[in-house]
This record gives structure tokens, sequence and C-alpha cells, in this order.
């Protein structure tokens, strides 16, 4: 023994206060000619040489950032210890806790997130802008469980899309039926490269939402023909403009009488928007065909029938571009929604992992690191899913106990 030692390593709170944890060890010198370390002192699994924190201590910290819902700030506030130290605890927890390859699912959820502002770099010798950071960022969720987010790629490109695929096992890939997309032509082309045995499903509310924004220029287009200036309070089309984009079966008699009312003092133009809430309509009459609401597989003529009723209401209005427009996209889209028709499947779970992602963004105040964003995205929409991977603890008393 060369000497004695004292050192203090920060340990966890003991009833919500915090303690001093002095050691007295030990110094030891190697009388061996042939020794690198020549002096060593003593060490114990939770504290190993040079360390000043205890290991306990920064599994509880990584584990209050990872699944506690805290920031690294606060996890550091709360336990004394600085923003470098919580991040690599926080890192190193991660990267035991989350599964090295994604869960295995049938349905694959792809939808994008916006990251904050792109960032833009002059090319000194061309003169040309570069792309250096995209803003978007492209998630893989599992559709048809509780995984949550299986991991994100920069950019909204078909390339990042079908390079994230590629890499994945070839096992995990011919298991996924079908993709859930929103109506983007790059996925769409991604998919297809990358998963072409998969079946790509059109999300419904994308859908409604489309209509309803045609339905909406629609009505600002006509209301400045005929009043020359935009829509304001004492517009009959003005005062409506809320009903015209809900639901027909959730208004009541008076509402629809409204509308009716409102839309015939107007005249012509009044007509037209009419025509156009229709259109909606008899859009959404034929997406509630799905067995979802009538509770049996819709046949292949009901869905053709209700098809040609919606492309043929749009075909007697040509003079209205916005209703033409929306049956060309239909149309371009029409296997894909027929897909939803007959499964069922929305992309409901991706747009409730990227409302997980932007509260962890909102709750951090902003990041500046892409990859720690990512990191921190996966683990709070996998919270669940690893929550209920994990024993209850009440079996775990029992077991420790037997």
């Amino acid at each position: 023994m060369k000497e004695q030692v004292i050192t203090r390593p920060r340990d966890l709170q003991v009833g919500g206060e915090p303690y001093r944890l002095v050691w007295h060890k030990r110094r030891w010198m190697c009388r061996e000619t042939a020794c690198a370390l020549a002096t060593f002192t003593e060490q114990v699994p939770q504290i190993p040489a040079r360390a000043r924190i205890t290991g306990r201590l920064r599994e509880r910290v990584g584990r209050d950032v990872t699944d506690g819902g805290r920031t690294v700030v606060q996890a550091g506030r709360d336990h004394g210890l600085s923003w470098p130290v919580v991040h690599r605890a926080f890192v190193a927890y991660a990267a035991k806790v989350l599964p090295e390859d994604p869960p295995d699912t049938s349905v694959l959820g792809v939808d994008e997130t916006r990251r904050g502002k792109a960032v833009w770099r002059r090319d000194e010798g061309t003169g040309a802008w570069v792309l250096v950071a995209d803003c978007w960022h492209v998630g893989f969720v599992d559709a048809a469980g509780h995984a949550g987010l299986f991991g994100q790629v920069e950019g909204r490109t078909a390339e990042a899309v079908q390079g994230w695929l590629a890499a994945q096992p070839a096992v995990w890939r011919r298991g996924i039926r079908f993709a859930a997309i929103d109506m983007c032509a790059t996925f769409r082309a991604a998919i297809r490269r990358a998963l072409p045995h998969a079946t790509i499903v059109v999300d419904v509310f994308h859908l409604v939402q489309l209509a309803n924004r045609k339905l909406a220029a629609l009505r600002r287009r006509l209301t400045f023909t005929q009043r020359g200036r935009r829509g304001r309070t004492g517009d009959p089309e003005w005062e409506v403009r809320g009903l015209l984009v809900r639901n027909i079966e959730d208004l009541t008699s008076e509402q629809i009488n409204k509308i009716e009312r409102n839309l015939g003092w107007m005249g012509t133009r009044g007509r037209h928007i009419a025509a156009a809430w229709k259109t909606k309509e008899l859009l959404r009459s034929l997406l509630r065909l799905t067995f979802k609401h009538s509770r049996h597989t819709p046949s292949r003529t009901t869905i053709s029938g209700a098809r040609y009723r919606l492309q043929a209401w749009c075909a007697q209005h040509p003079f209205l571009p916005e209703l033409v427009s929306l049956a060309e996209t239909i149309d371009q889209w029409w296997d894909q929604i027929e897909a939803y028709v007959l499964t069922g499947i929305t992309n409901a779970a991706s747009e409730g992992n990227n409302r997980l992602i932007k509260l962890e963004a909102r709750t951090a105040f902003g990041f500046r690191n892409r990859e720690n964003q990512r990191l921190r995205s996966r683990c709070a929409t996998t919270r669940r899913a690893r929550r209920e991977a994990r024993p209850s603890s009440a079996w775990v008393r029992s077991s420790r106990m037997a």
C-alpha cells in the first residue's frame, strides 16, 4: 500500500435530500517493473477508477431524460450535475434500452415533420446556394401497434427515404404488408422501389383536408369575383364558411337550412359553392364505405359506383377548376384510395408521433443538434412500448422475495 486517499463521489439523493458520500480508499503500488499501471486505487463496480459519479446516479439521470420526460438541463438541476455529464448518461442509457433493429410490424407509417429552418451556404466556386441542413425530418412509425418511432432521416427526398429502408434487415422489410402515407409523390416513389411487395395506402385525413381546401379556395375566388374584395362579416358565404367544412351528419337541420339559404342569396355563384360542398360530401361517402364504418368489407362494385358518382358530378362542372383539379388528384391516387377503403388503414400513428416530437422540442426550447433531436424524439415516442415491455413492480418484488 502506498497511501490512503479520500474521494467524495456524487450519489443518489436519500429522501429527496442530498448527502455526502466519503470514501477512504487505499492506493496500491506495484513493485513489478513490467506493470504498466505502477499505482492504482481501490474500485467497486458502482464507482470505477477515476469516477466521480456512481453508476446508479448515471443510470437514474439517463432514465429521467429517456423515460421521465425531463430535459437535460432539468435533470442536471435536480441531481446537481452539468449538462455534458447528464447528456452522456442519457446517450448511454438510451443505447441500452432502445432496440438496435426496429420491431416487426405489418403496417409502416411514413410522414414528415418540420424542424426549424433550413440552413443554406453559398458555394464560393459557383456562387450558388447549397442546402447544408434540411428543415424536414421523415419519420418511420409502427402504424399497426405501439412500437412508436423506428427512426428518422433528414431530408424529404426519395433517396433519403429509400436509403433508410434499404439499410434495414431484409426480414423486417419482407414483413411489411402496407405502407400508410399522405399524398406525397416522393414517398410513394421511394416505397415502390424499396418495398415493391407492400400496398401503399393514402391517409383519409389528408383526402378530406384536400377537399376542404378546394372548397375554401373556390369560395374565396367567387367572393372576390362577385365583390372585388375578400370575404367579411355580413357576406352570406362568409357566415357559413365554418359549417361548410364540417361533416354533414354533424350538422343540425337549422344549420343545413342556413347553408342553403345563404348560398341561395348569392345566386349562381352560391350554387357553385354548393356544388363544391356536395363534392366534398360525395368523397366522404366514398371513404365511409370502409369496413370501419359499414362493419363489413365493401365490394369493388360498390366502390366503383361511389367513384363513378363522384367523378360524374365533377364532370358536370368543368367550369370550376377546383373541382377538376380534385377529380384529377383522385384519379392519380385511386389505387391508394381504394386500398384505404378495403383495409381501413390510416396514418394516425404518424400524426400522433409527430405531436410527441413537437412537444419534446418545445419542452427543450428547441434543439441545435439534429442527431440529438432524433435520439430524443425516438425515446419520447417509444416510452409506451418500453413501459409495456417491462414487468410490473409487483412481479419484480415477488421474484426478488422468491
